[in-house]
């Protein structure tokens, strides 16, 4: 992984793109170390929550590669669309609550990144941009369905249409990103949400994540199923007889068993 660096520490893990000199641009062999990345980071069972940053201060992910795209036909470009995607819903389903870290410029498949993960926290120099009608295609890695999903329709035509690149401040006025801080204090930041994420029973955490993923697809009833299902799982878990059981008594868990 050669474009990309891994870091876990207790129960949090940091994936880092790392192509700084690129501008951390996602080149197929940056997606593929990212997809080997999440796949040592799933296979960890310890990992109760992860970081997605970029490398360097001026970016986190400034789009797609333009040089590998620009030459391909129509066949190549659907190959390529379902291969970022396919990484991205990856991101999106992703076992574990998974947060990004915005250093920087977060452009075209660097905002479609961004936006797959659950929660996005931006440094105050973060900038984000769907570019792609402005280079002749469209978004292509989740950005025309994620954007309108976060943010509304309107607004999302309106910057996918315009190309208009948005400072953090209005990205967290209109619900793209949940909040700004310095960017020396963004690292900290992110790893605290993090650790109080991990903190707390890993398969209810994971059960919540599933119902909100799984009800936004539906409707309200269909939704309502879905919690269901996934509440009542949380009651053949070890976490919820110890959890529970300790607020009776009036103690405090000090760790959960992910069982």
């Amino acid at each position: 992984m050669s474009n990309v660096l891994l870091e876990m520490k207790d129960h949090v893990a940091v994936i880092t793109i790392n192509r700084p000199k690129a501008l951390n641009a996602l080149s197929t062999e940056v997606l593929s170390d990212l997809n080997s990345a999440l796949a040592e980071v799933c296979q960890t069972k310890s990992i109760y929550a992860l970081i997605i940053t970029g490398a360097g201060e001026k970016s986190f992910v400034a789009g797609a590669d333009i040089a590998e795209m620009k030459d391909k036909n129509t066949d190549e470009a659907a190959t390529y669309g379902r291969f970022g995607n396919q990484i991205f819903s990856r991101i999106e389903n992703f076992r574990c609550p998974v947060i990004a870290a915005v250093n920087g410029f977060a452009l075209g498949g660097g905002c479609e990144l961004a936006m797959a993960c659950d929660i996005r926290i931006a440094s105050s120099n973060a900038r984000f941009a769907q570019p792609e009608t402005g280079l002749g295609i469209t978004p292509g890695f989740g950005g025309t369905q994620r954007l309108p999903r976060l943010v509304g329709a309107g607004i999302a035509k309106e910057l996918i249409y315009s190309c208009r690149q948005i400072k953090a401040d209005e990205a967290l006025a209109i619900g793209l990103v949940n909040k700004v801080v310095e960017p020396e204090n963004l690292m900290e930041e992110a790893m605290k949400l993090a650790n109080r994420i991990a903190a707390n029973a890993p398969i209810a955490v994971a059960n919540a994540k599933k119902a909100i993923n799984d009800g936004l697809q539906t409707n309200m009833d269909a939704g309502v199923s879905i919690e269901v299902k996934e509440f009542s799982a949380c009651f053949a878990t070890e976490d919820q007889k110890l959890a529970m059981n300790a607020f009776v008594n009036k103690e405090k868990v000090e760790q959960f068993h992910n069982k």
